[in-house]
């Protein structure tokens, strides 16, 4: 929803050209509720008012933007002005940027800018999407270990106004392989002692990433040590860039966003659901849907094959419904529990056996508890079945929840092996295939037993 309430105030300091009170708005409150008053704005207008305060006032103000509305006031404002913008921007947000805007904004923009700024967007886009390199920013703080604590807090006062954090120290040979890392915190506290060897102070155990690594491992390692940032290295251990903690935070997002839609049995949205159009909405749900419906297709099928015994025993097309709704409900939670182990790293696809024998023991469990329910209820609903017809409940609900509990602990650990996301084997997938083998179970056992009953 956008915020107007300074929207008028706003175009008319535009159109008076009050310089005074545009540079008083853009410094007046945090930069991200001066983002908020801004979304009514034209991308011109916007970009009109950022023009009103410094460099880095401007940047803070533009990185509250949303991502679609920085594109567009990229695109509209003259190269020469938004080129010193991106060239001051977080190494890794500006790539982002560029990658977004068209062929011929980055054409413009690019020759602006600084040669060693050109070349880090180069190197940091070769990267591919979803990998370190490609979370990763190249301002950090790097220093020599043959200093002292005083020369270390010098260089490191030289050198924060050029980087994006400054938690973390890293301490690199000359050719910037990676030795160690310092805290601020121990340079501060050590300040006592300004003619100590920075080397003294180095931790050498360090946890990393490399470059190709994949954005849900670096994600996975930031939240297990719960770091404000984790160095990024090459195949030869050289220091590259950081990923820090805000950039796993937007993984994190990411990945749940997109286990979420696979959960529902559809497409993930590129934009936010009012920004999509509805035909790209159609089509992303139209696509898993006529899949699931192909699937559903099988279950008809699968009943036709018995049209005959529920013909003949009318009082079995009842207890259908409930008999593979337990068994779509215990591969659901087995899968929810088996999906959540292995985003936690709490399991891998070697733990099958593991998670099979527990399964099955609380797959029993489950379905004996069930069944003393399901045949107390076939007893009572109807007077059809007689008490040893009834028992075709029970049986048939121990099988499918046992059944839908391996399965569906099974199934994601098979998908992690084949390298595909576990997310795919969602609640609707897995109930369609636990309704067939529900439906194949509650009839087998059905003939079984009334066939014992036939003269």
């Amino acid at each position: 929803m956008i915020n107007t309430l300074y929207l008028p105030e706003l175009r008319e300091m535009l159109e008076t050209q009050d310089t005074a009170g545009l540079e008083e708005f853009c410094t007046a409150l945090h930069p991200a509720r001066t983002a908020e008053f801004m979304e009514g704005l034209s991308a011109v207008e916007a970009w009109e008012v950022l023009r009103h305060t410094e460099l880095r006032n401007r940047i803070e103000i533009f990185s509250y933007l949303e991502d679609a509305r920085q594109v567009e006031i990229i695109e509209a404002a003259p190269p020469e002005e938004t080129s010193a913008l991106i060239a001051d921007m977080p190494a890794d947000d500006r790539v982002d940027l560029l990658n977004q805007v068209t062929p011929e904004t980055f054409g413009q923009v690019m020759p602006l800018m600084p040669a060693e700024e050109r070349r880090d967007i180069m190197r940091l886009s070769a990267y591919p999407e979803g990998t370190a390199g490609s979370l990763m920013t190249t301002d950090m703080a790097m220093l020599p270990e043959s200093l002292t604590v005083r020369a270390a807090v010098e260089e490191i006062g030289r050198q924060s106004e050029e980087h994006e954090t400054i938690y973390y120290i890293y301490i690199v040979d000359d050719d910037k392989h990676l030795r160690g890392l310092v805290s601020a915190r121990q340079l501060v506290t050590h300040l006592n002692k300004p003619n100590m060897p920075l080397a003294d102070l180095v931790e050498r155990d360090l946890v990393t990433v490399v470059d190709t690594d994949d954005q849900e491992t670096v994600a996975a390692k930031v939240a297990d040590y719960d770091f404000l940032a984790i160095p990024v290295v090459d195949a030869e251990r050289r220091l590259v860039g950081i990923i820090t903690h805000d950039d796993v935070i937007d993984v994190l997002r990411e990945e749940a966003e997109e286990d979420a839609y696979l959960a529902g049995g559809m497409e993930p949205l590129a934009e936010s659901y009012l920004d999509t159009p509805w035909w790209e909405l159609a089509w992303k749900r139209g696509l898993w849907l006529t899949v699931l419906f192909l699937a559903a297709i099988l279950t008809v099928t699968t009943l036709k094959n018995y049209d005959e015994i529920l013909d003949r025993v009318p009082w079995l097309v009842f207890f259908l419904p409930l008999v593979i709704s337990c068994g779509g409900n215990s591969g659901t939670q087995s899968t929810t529990l088996a999906i959540r182990a292995l985003t936690n790293n709490d399991i891998t696809p070697r733990d099958w056996w593991k998670v099979l024998r527990r399964e099955i023991g609380t797959g029993l469990l489950l379905g004996g508890f069930l069944a003393v329910i399901g045949y107390g209820v076939a007893r009572l609903l109807t007077n059809e079945p007689t008490a040893y017809e009834a028992l075709v409940v029970p049986i048939t609900l121990v099988g499918v929840v046992l059944c839908g509990s391996v399965i569906g602990s099974q199934l994601p650990l098979l998908f992690r092996r084949l390298g595909l996301d576990e997310a795919l084997m969602s609640s609707p997938f897995l109930s369609g295939i636990i309704d067939i083998i529900g439906i194949v179970i509650y009839m087998t056992v059905s003939l079984s037993i009334l066939k014992e009953l036939a003269p």
